[in-house]
Order: C-alpha cells, then sequence, then structure tokens
C-alpha cells in the first residue's frame, strides 16, 4: 500500500491544500521574476509586448476562476463529463483569481490607468478580488462559529416556518402560565418572537447576548415549582431555539448578502474584459 493511500481523509485534503499554495506561491514568484525581467529590458507599458502578456494570461485566468460558478450549476453535467472534483474548482477559482488580481497590476504597471473604461475595469477588478477575499473569510468563519457556539443547525430557507411553529408552541405555554409569566412574556419575549431578527451582536459573541436575555426569564424559574417550573423550562427551551435562530440568520444572511456584492459584479467585470478586448484589438 502507498503512502499516499494510507493518509486519511483530513490529511488528503491537507496535502492538496498545501500543494495548490506551492503551486500558487511558484506562481507568483515566475511573475515577480517576469516583471523583474521587464523593467530591465523594456519599459512597463499595458500596450507592448509585455503588458499584452499579462494581460492576456490575466484574462485566461479570470474566465477559468469565474467558471467555478458555472460548475457548482452544473454539477450533474461536470461529474458525467469527469471535469474535475468541486475541491480543485474551488482551489482554482481562489488562487487563479488572486494571480488575474496580480498580472492586472502588472499589465497597468501597478498604477491607475487614464481612461474611463481602464480606470472602471481596474477599480472593478479590485473591488471584485476584495470581495472575494472576504466572502473566503466568511465561509470560513461562519459555518465555525454557527457549530462551536450554537447547539442548533437551521436551513435558511426553512427559518420562519420554525419561528411560526416556536411561536405557536410559546403562545399555548405561556397562556397556562402565572400573570407574572405571562407580562413577561408580552414584554420580552412576544417581541422576539414575531420573526426572525438580525443583530451586529452576532458578529460580536454568538452566545453573549442570547444568555443575557435569558436572564429574566430564568430568575422567573427559581421562584416556581411543579407544573409552573415545567413551562417556563419549556418556555426557555424555545425562546432560546427561537434567539438561536436569530443568530444563524443573521450569519447566514451575511453571506448571502455577500454574493450580491461578489457575484454581480464579477459578472460585470466578464464583460468590461470583453468590451476592452474587442476595443483593444478593434482600435
Amino acid at each position: 500500500m502507498s503512502e499516499k493511500s494510507k493518509l486519511t481523509p483530513a490529511e488528503k485534503k491537507r496535502a492538496e491544500a498545501t500543494r495548490w499554495q506551492r503551486i500558487f506561491l511558484a506562481a507568483t514568484g515566475l511573475c515577480a521574476l517576469t516583471y523583474l525581467l521587464n523593467i530591465l529590458l523594456s519599459e512597463i507599458r499595458s500596450g507592448n509586448a509585455w503588458g499584452l502578456g499579462y494581460g492576456t494570461a490575466a484574462t485566461v485566468l479570470m474566465v477559468g476562476a469565474a467558471l467555478f460558478g458555472w460548475r457548482r450549476r452544473s454539477m450533474s453535467f461536470v461529474s458525467r463529463r469527469g471535469l474535475g472534483r468541486s475541491r480543485v474548482w474551488l482551489y482554482f477559482h481562489i488562487y487563479g483569481g488572486t494571480l488575474f488580481l496580480l498580472l492586472l497590476l502588472m499589465h497597468t504597471g501597478f498604477r491607475l490607468p487614464r481612461g474611463a473604461m481602464t480606470q472602471g475595469l481596474w477599480l472593478l477588478s479590485l473591488w471584485t478580488a476584495l470581495s472575494g477575499v472576504i466572502g473566503l473569510v466568511l465561509q470560513k468563519w461562519i459555518p465555525r462559529a454557527l457549530a462551536s457556539g450554537l447547539s442548533i443547525e437551521v436551513n435558511y430557507d426553512r427559518i420562519p416556518e420554525l419561528i411560526d411553529q416556536i411561536r405557536e408552541r410559546s403562545e399555548k405555554l405561556a397562556a397556562g402560565c402565572s400573570d407574572t409569566a405571562q407580562r413577561l412574556y408580552r414584554r420580552k419575549i412576544a417581541v422576539a418572537l414575531a420573526g426572525p431578527h438580525r443583530s451586529l451582536m452576532y458578529f460580536i459573541d454568538i452566545t453573549g447576548g442570547i444568555q443575557s436575555r435569558l436572564k429574566e426569564l430564568r430568575y422567573l424559574q427559581r421562584l416556581q415549582e411543579g407544573d409552573e417550573r415545567q413551562r417556563l423550562d419549556e418556555l426557555e427551551r424555545l425562546f432560546r431555539a427561537k434567539l438561536e435562530i436569530d443568530a444563524h440568520y443573521t450569519l447566514q444572511q451575511a453571506l448571502r448578502f455577500w454574493l450580491y456584492l461578489h457575484v454581480p459584479m464579477s459578472l460585470l467585470l466578464l464583460a468590461f474584459v470583453a468590451v476592452h478586448i474587442f476595443m483593444v484589438w478593434y482600435y
């Protein structure tokens, strides 16, 4: 049995990530060496052979990185044709997109171009790359934060349905409680159960806000006995579940909002590049 086959799935994943990092560093070093030779041998201009070479390589990488979105929407077709595993496409999207930005900057001599069209293309490229980095950070941090700090897992699309179920059950429990508990329910809990709520506090501390909002209900629990105590215990469990759903709603919606910042701009960038290439060759 080969050494490679002895690796666990996690070890294989780390090994593959390391291999892509090395490829990226080697490609970055090659770009730096090429640019240094350009400085020594020729003028830094986007219109000469060096500059056109940078621009062509950047365009190829941009198109390749953009195909990741098509791959996600055509998984059955890609699988039937054996066009690579999703992780390979993801790594190329990340590292290819980063190299695209580097080659674009080399293409323009690390300067803001003069024309309005090329300035827009340059700034749009920076935006696309920066939003891609933000998305990568969010996609790594949010699932870990939700898994480590919360006790439930929630499908984003089912959040309204789950909240309706929690609200109906909570209202029945509150109706059988004492007047004091009912006042607390109307004043604090019913408002929270009205629907999904976003809060920036979940980005800072995914559990701290939940604990503080349960304090008053927990204090009332300790003063009760028998059936009243059981109803308040169940009400606390439901209230906690709703607040954790709000944490899921906030962070998962941030991921969805990021898509609106990244994907449309990426498509617009493709269109700008196509127009730019046409203008370069036509004029």
